[in-house]
């Protein structure tokens, strides 16, 4: 703890002679090693705390300044060691500043009387007109915030998240705000009730108001130019620049917004991008990307999401106001100029290409194309499974992830194939059974929720749903008999069964995906009984039960496989001989091969001729040719094209070595 002293007639005597003032010079408390030299043309109100001024900053062009304050009017503050600030030309105001900050050129930073710095402020997510509120606060979480908003059928479970959450703002709130140490607020205009980290850089931003910036020295945050933020979060590793305009919004983890801009009522989560466009009530879960001036994100649920240039979505269906919804599940995307009318839900890792003014619903259909043709929606089935795209996306997203903060807040499984997603094609195998079965096999079209799926794009899309199904299980299954060191020890059909028998019974019912977190719903609807009933009263329980689900994915995802492998192909996991495990994993190495074999011919379309058009725009055939390659090389070097060719030897000899070590038995 910090000791501090009242100020000497002789100190008092130096501040005045350079300029300094105070309406109490009583009230003025110092470190012993406190240079009244350091102070020039400073006025104090109400209780001072002053550290030591020793440190010299240096600024960029290589420009010194020395720790020290001038030009400022301080109103009870405390100023750590080794701070400089100066050229304050209104005031600062009930702040604790710590050491190492620098504060330059700044009109305003106050905190005015009780506030609780954007915890407790209600977004609006999904239905402007109200209904999902999420309640902001430092802790909230992607998972935590999708069960307030989705599960309102749960009057009880909201009631008491709001207590919970309630308690933990109350216990933030405060009349006094805090900078922490080595920040760097400069050229700032206003600055009122918010609570910045440590290490943070404020640099010209024209407003902040009502808001917490989390920042960290191991992750810190950047507010830039123009920026206006008000009722608002900003978590570790994000940075809010060049213009962008956040209203009752929160900024999770690692996320990126620039470029003017701006976003009212809405949830960003970790590794959130937005830039030029206009997002407005939207439920933004981890990986939401959107770059593009033209395009609106409106009362909508993204994830993994990339909005292709003019995507558009309207929450106005009828007359009674903007009350309606959609959502675009994990992975989907949407191509330029696309149009969605709420409600509407498509499928995870779906593509939405064209205008769909029918509320469609292909949730039990994904990895699928839905678009538009003659003002009628198509839908192709599972054929996104084959798309370049979609894998290369899969590999970027573990890669892109930006977090630095040692404390996650959000819980993310990158994984495309899961019992989420293959629930759902295990569903959409049925549905597409049935159309075909109730439509006849030579229709030429099948209808199904305001969407239409051609004969052939359903012949595929069962096989593409059948390539995956197999695909999934063999994973599960080589994943449960090999080693931690990638050998297969077992020597008798009793060692082998007994790797199958399950860890736990939990993940053999439905599965969800909780805005990045893959989990059993039992273990979701467990956590909101505890909730509702009293058993969960934290903000701490709620996350580490979340830390628990995603710890167990793996032990869950193979209970489900266990028990669906008995009814997809008849054999019983328990008394599994080695033959039908062999069976298995042949059918596994043909659906890996099959599907990597057709994303490599999906890859070669990049560099087919007509992909070379622009290239060599001044030569011949052979120099456009030439041309294409110094830029983008040849499709054999591509790294992409490499590593499928090297996932398919990878797998092709991860197979035959279980199969080997089977075959001993």
């Amino acid at each position: 703890m910090k000791t501090y002293r009242k100020l000497s007639s002789e100190e008092i005597a130096i501040l005045v002679s350079r300029g300094c003032s105070a309406q109490q010079w009583d009230r003025v408390q110092v470190t012993d090693d406190f240079d009244p030299l350091r102070l020039r043309r400073v006025s104090f109100s109400g209780d001072i705390r002053l550290g030591a001024f020793r440190k010299e900053f240096t600024l960029p062009g290589g420009m010194i300044l020395q720790a020290g304050i001038s030009d400022a009017t301080l109103h009870n503050v405390t100023v750590g060691d080794d701070c400089c600030i100066r050229s304050v030309r209104r005031y600062i105001a009930n702040y604790d500043i710590g050491e190492g900050t620098l504060i330059d050129s700044v009109e305003l930073i106050l905190v005015d009387g009780p506030t609780t710095f954007g915890n407790g402020v209600k977004v609006s997510v999904l239905n402007e007109a109200g209904g999902r509120e999420v309640i902001m606060h430092d802790r909230l979480s992607s998972h935590q915030a999708y069960m307030l908003a989705i599960y309102r059928h749960r009057p009880e479970f909201v009631a008491k998240m709001a207590e919970i959450i309630g308690a933990y703002v109350d216990s933030v709130r405060s009349d006094r705000g805090v900078i922490g140490k080595g920040v760097s607020i400069t050229g700032v205009a206003e600055i009122r009730n918010v609570r910045i980290g440590d290490a943070c850089t404020i640099s010209g931003a024209s407003l902040l108001s009502n808001g917490s910036i989390h920042s960290k020295k191991e992750a810190p945050v950047v507010i830039g130019q123009d920026v206006i933020c008000e009722d608002f979060i900003i978590c570790s590793n994000s940075s809010v620049t060049d213009g962008a305009m956040l209203t009752r919004c929160f900024v999770g983890q690692a996320c990126r917004f620039g470029h003017a801009y701006s976003a009212s009522d809405s949830l960003f989560f970790c590794n959130c991008q937005g830039e030029n466009g206009e997002a407005c009530a939207i439920f933004a879960g981890p990986f939401t990307v959107t770059h593009h001036k033209s395009t609106l994100l409106i009362a909508g649920m993204f994830s993994f999401m990339n909005a292709g240039s003019g995507s558009n979505q309207s929450n106005h269906m009828y007359k009674l106001g903007p009350i309606h919804q959609g959502t675009l599940e994990r992975g989907a995307k949407t191509s330029s100029d696309s149009y969605i009318l709420w409600p509407s839900r498509v499928g995870a890792f779906s593509l939405v290409m064209g205008r769909h003014v029918t509320h469609s619903d292909t949730t039990n259909l994904p990895f699928s194309y839905l678009i538009e043709k003659g003002e009628t929606s198509y839908l192709a089935p599972g054929v996104n499974l084959r798309s370049v795209g979609t894998i290369r996306d899969a590999k970027k997203w573990p890669k892109r992830d930006g977090r630095t903060d040692p404390e996650r807040l959000d819980f993310i499984n990158f994984n495309l194939l899961s019992p989420f997603t293959i629930q759902k094609m295990l569903k959409g195998l049925k549905t597409l059974e049935n159309l075909r079965y109730a439509s006849g096999e030579l229709s030429d079209v099948y209808s199904f929720h305001s969407v239409k799926i051609t004969n052939s794009s359903l012949k595929k899309g069962l096989d593409f749903y059948r390539i995956a199904v197999d695909k999934f299980m063999g994973n599960s299954l080589l994943s449960r008999l090999q080693e931690a060191d990638g050998s297969f020890s077992f020597s008798s059909d009793a060692q082998m069964r007994a790797k199958l028998r399950p860890d736990t019974p939990v993940g053999s019912g439905e599965w969800v995906d909780v805005s990045g977190l893959i989990a059993p719903k039992s273990e979701i609807d467990a956590l909101m009984t505890g909730i509702e009933k009293g058993s969960v009263t934290s903000l701490e329980e709620i996350h580490a039960a979340f830390a628990e689900m995603a710890a167990h994915y793996y032990s869950y995802e193979w209970t489900w496989a266990f028990q669906h492998i008995s009814q997809i192909y008849g054999v019983n996991p328990s008394k599994m001989t080695p033959e039908e495990a062999i069976s298995l994993i042949e059918r596994w190495k043909e659906a890996v091969v099959g599907l990597d074999k057709m994303v490599y011919e999906d890859a070669r379309k990049e560099f087919n001729l007509a992909a070379k058009t622009g290239f060599g725009a001044d030569g011949d055939r052979l120099q456009k040719e030439s041309d294409f390659e110094q830029v983008r090389g040849d499709f054999e070097s591509n790294d992409f094209v490499r590593s499928v060719l090297e996932h398919i030897r990878v797998k092709s000899e991860l197979g035959d070595r279980a199969i080997a070590a089977l075959k001993k038995l």
